[in-house]
């Protein structure tokens, strides 16, 4: 089912005996969700009281959580131009087995997503072939090449949710400078990758005892630290809306927790990968845990969790990469960066719900409803009248992840082989259900 079809009315829904978890309304508890024509009618202990729609398909969630879909912020996705790696239609597969009901896609695509006609473009090419909804961020600078600004009005009225070059790091600051002044004017998101090219340079995995071990170049956490003071500073300069698209180590976030105490419009986002493995992960030389930025330490991976518990850290993102094996198959040092991420995404999240790290709701507040919010979605909530994009989980089932059945045409994941806790039994968008779980 593709996003045009979601147009049409759909079947009423009631999800019966289910545990609710809705951070929009601080809801943890037993009941009931009602979905009459793709929105939310009621969610929490008191729907079950009300009366069921006529013709309602009933389901009983005994067991299982039902959580507003996932939003994720950071999806590259190879089309255009690279469709051997992702198209819309495997991305839109992956996202819906994940749990994951909007993914917000990147311009590093070819052609770059900097044209008015090329949003356009992604918006009708989404709806036509993928499951999920698909929203594009727009490339801040022509060409990702750091120099010229788009034109962000016209983009943002083209249907760009946001701005952002991608992989790219903006190494101007006037120019940076000038984006953040300009965007502030059309309330429009910044978004931007701080890693300094310079101080990176020919680096493949963090500097340390570990990459010495293995006889490999570091790249310092200060290529990271470093440009996200600038970036926080132009921030306070500019009072535009600033989001740094991952961090990757504590000093990092230590520098985002002074600017949320200065009052500034400044949030960012954490990969999925950064929270679950560290640098020694990369054992023999495994290029799928090729990753920029690079795998930190467990102390870096230790303080990242702790800024998701605790609000700190805004979002969690897969930061799914499709790499083939003609950019992965190579000796590490030569390898391009990037993992698979969007069917693991929840299910890889949930081992911080499981070792007493998070607790579910500050889980589902960084997938969902905190995105929403920095987008200016009305979903990530499960509150009547909003659009009935929504999960239901068993968080206990325990399952393997097998590379080659990930529905990406990707199959570079860091996970193969990981035991997980936590699976997607079926995923809903505006009232329709996307995704059932068969069974393995």
């Amino acid at each position: 089912m593709t996003m045009d079809r979601l147009a049409e009315p759909a079947r009423p829904l009631v999800l019966e005996n289910a545990r609710i978890v809705d951070p929009a309304q601080k809801l943890d508890a037993r009941g009931s969700v009602i979905v009459v024509d793709g929105r939310i009618v009621a969610a929490g202990p008191g729907a079950a009281a009300q009366s069921k729609p006529e013709g309602a398909e009933i389901v009983d969630c005994r067991g299982a959580v039902v959580m507003p879909g996932l939003i994720d912020m950071r999806v590259f996705v190879g089309e255009p131009g690279g469709e051997h790696r992702e198209t819309f239609a495997s991305a839109g597969q992956a996202a819906a087995a994940g749990g994951v009901t909007t993914i917000v896609t990147m311009p590093d695509t070819d052609p770059v997503i900097d044209d008015v006609a090329l949003v356009d473009f992604i918006a009708r090419r989404a709806r036509d072939t993928a499951k999920v909804r698909v929203l594009p961020m727009a490339a801040l600078t022509k060409g990702l090449e750091g120099r010229e600004m788009t034109e962000f009005g016209l983009l943002k009225g083209a249907g760009a949710v946001g701005f952002t070059d991608g992989r790219h790091s903006i190494t101007n600051a006037l120019v940076l400078r000038r984006a953040l002044t300009y965007a502030r004017d059309f309330g429009a998101l910044i978004m931007h990758h701080p890693a300094d090219p310079d101080l990176t340079g020919s680096g493949v995995m963090n500097e340390g005892e570990t990459a010495t071990r293995l006889g490999l170049s570091g790249i310092p956490k200060e290529a990271e630290i470093i440009m996200l003071e600038r970036d926080v500073r132009l921030a306070a300069l500019t009072r535009g809306r600033y989001h740094a698209a991952q961090i990757s180590c504590a000093e990092s976030l230590a520098v985002i927790r002074r600017a949320k105490k200065d009052g500034l419009a400044v949030s960012c986002g954490v990969s999925v990968t950064h929270l679950t493995l560290n640098e020694r992960d990369i054992g023999p030389y495994r290029t799928f845990f090729r990753l920029s930025p690079p795998l930190r330490s467990e102390d870096d991976r230790q303080a990242m969790m702790e800024g998701v518990a605790d609000g700190s850290i805004d979002v969690i993102v897969s930061s799914h990469d499709p790499q083939d094996v003609d950019t992965k198959r190579h000796p590490f040092a030569e390898a391009a960066d990037g993992a698979v991420g969007l069917e693991t995404l929840l299910a890889a999240s949930l081992r911080l719900v499981h070792n007493g790290d998070a607790d579910l709701l500050a889980l589902a507040r960084a997938l969902s409803t905190r995105p929403a919010e920095l987008l200016g979605l009305d979903t990530g909530r499960l509150t009547a009248g909003a659009p009935a994009d929504l999960i239901v989980v068993d968080i206990g089932m325990p399952w393997i992840c097998d590379a080659d059945r990930l529905h990406s045409r990707s199959k570079n994941t860091p996970f193969e082989g990981a035991r997980f806790e936590g699976r997607v039994l079926r995923t809903i968008v505006a009232g329709r259900t996307v995704y059932a779980y068969a069974g393995d």
